[in-house]
C-alpha cells in the first residue's frame, strides 16, 4: 500500500542528504548508500498517487498569467517579450517550462539506462546495487510526472535534438565501462535542472501549484541522487590511471558546455512558433552578462568537485575558459 509523503518546502530548506550536519562523524561510504536507500524508502513519492492531477487547483489554462516568465528571466526580460499580449506571454512562459520537462524526462531516461548498466557490473553485496535501482526507481517516477505535465500543457514537443538523442546512446554505455564520466554526465544535467528549479522556488514569485508541486518532489529526491554522483566521484576518481583521469578531466567541460544550456534557454522549437526574432535570443542569452551568471553559478558545485579532484589541469581549464563556462567562483 502507498503511503502518501507530504513534503513542506515552503521554506526551501536544502533536503538532509546534503546537509552539514555538525557534530557528526564522518561517514564512510558504504553508511552514506545505506542510509540514502533508507531515505528512498521512508521518502519517495508516486506520480500519481502524490498529485492530484484532476484537481481544479491543478488545471492548466493556457492564459493563466502564473505562467508568464518574469522580468528577471533572461527572455523576460526583454522589450520584445514584455510586448506580447498577455495570452502570448503565458503560453510562450508554459511551453519553456514543458520543454525544459520534456528535456528532463529524455535526459532522465538516458540516466536510468546508464544506471542499470553500471549496476549490471557491481559485485554481489554491492551497497550501490540496491541505491541505484532506488534511484532508477525514482527518476521512472519523474519521467512519468513530467510527461503528464507535458501532456496536459498540449505542446507536442519533440526535446532533444535529434544528434543528441542519437549520441545518448555512448552515454548509456559509459555507465559500464568509463562510469566516472557518467556520473559526470549525470551531474551536468542534474545540477541545472536543479538550479533553475530552486531558484524558482525561492524566487517569491507565483508559482502555478502544479508546477511548484512537481519541482518541490524533484528537488527533493534529486538531493540524493545528486549527492551519490558526487560520493562516487569522490570515491573512485583518484585510483583512476593517469590517462584515464586526463580523458575525464578534458571531456568534462564538452559534456557541461552542452548540457546547461539545454535547460536555460527556449528550444529552436518555441523561437520559430512564437517567432522570436535572432537579435533578441542574442540579447537575452549571448550577450546578456546575467543569464552568464546564472549559467556559472548552475556548473558552481560540478566546477568546485573537479578541482576538488585534481580535475583542473591547465589543458582542461584552457577547456573550460574556451568553451564559456569557467570564472573563479570569488567572481561569481
Amino acid at each position: 500500500m502507498h503511503t502518501t509523503v507530504a513534503v513542506d518546502l515552503t521554506n526551501h530548506l536544502v533536503p538532509e542528504e546534503e546537509q552539514r550536519i555538525t557534530g557528526r562523524k564522518p561517514e564512510s561510504y558504504p553508511a552514506l548508500l545505506s542510509r540514502l536507500s533508507r531515505q528512498s524508502v521512508i521518502k519517495h513519492f508516486d506520480a500519481y498517487a502524490d498529485i492530484a492531477w484532476d484537481s481544479d487547483e491543478f488545471r492548466i489554462d493556457l492564459d493563466d498569467r502564473r505562467w508568464e516568465l518574469s522580468e528577471s528571466d533572461p527572455l523576460g526580460g526583454t522589450a520584445w517579450y514584455q510586448a506580447q499580449p498577455d495570452g502570448v506571454r503565458a503560453r510562450i512562459g508554459l511551453h519553456m517550462f514543458a520543454t525544459f520537462m520534456k528535456i528532463g524526462l529524455q535526459f532522465e531516461g538516458v540516466l536510468k539506462r546508464g544506471l542499470l548498466e553500471f549496476a549490471a557490473g557491481v559485485p554481489n553485496g554491492s551497497p550501490e546495487f540496491r541505491y541505484v535501482y532506488h534511484e532508477v526507481i525514482e527518476e521512472a517516477q519523474h519521467s512519468l510526472m513530467f510527461q503528464e505535465f507535458v501532456n496536459r500543457a498540449g505542446f507536442d514537443i519533440p526535446g532533444l535534438p535529434r544528434a543528441l538523442r542519437l549520441a545518448s546512446r555512448h552515454v548509456v554505455r559509459l555507465g559500464r565501462v568509463f562510469p566516472e564520466l557518467f556520473f559526470m554526465f549525470v551531474l551536468g544535467g542534474e545540477d541545472p535542472i536543479d538550479h533553475v528549479q530552486r531558484t524558482l522556488l525561492r524566487s517569491g514569485r507565483p508559482i502555478h501549484p502544479l508546477l511548484r508541486r512537481i519541482m518541490q518532489i524533484h528537488v527533493t529526491e534529486e538531493a540524493r541522487h545528486l549527492c551519490f554522483a558526487r560520493q562516487y566521484l569522490k570515491q573512485n576518481v583518484e585510483r583512476l590511471p593517469r590517462r584515464r583521469r586526463l580523458a575525464l578531466a578534458v571531456r568534462t567541460p564538452l559534456l557541461l558546455s552542452r548540457m546547461a544550456p539545454l535547460m536555460m534557454r527556449p528550444s529552436a522549437q518555441i523561437i520559430r512558433v512564437y517567432g522570436i526574432p535572432a537579435a533578441v535570443v542574442t540579447a537575452a542569452y549571448a550577450n546578456n552578462p546575467a543569464h552568464r551568471i546564472s549559467m556559472l553559478e548552475a556548473l558552481r558545485k560540478v566546477r568546485s568537485l573537479c578541482e576538488e579532484l585534481g580535475l583542473l589541469p591547465p589543458v582542461a581549464t584552457a577547456l573550460w575558459k574556451f568553451l564559456g563556462i569557467w570564472e573563479p567562483a570569488s567572481e561569481i
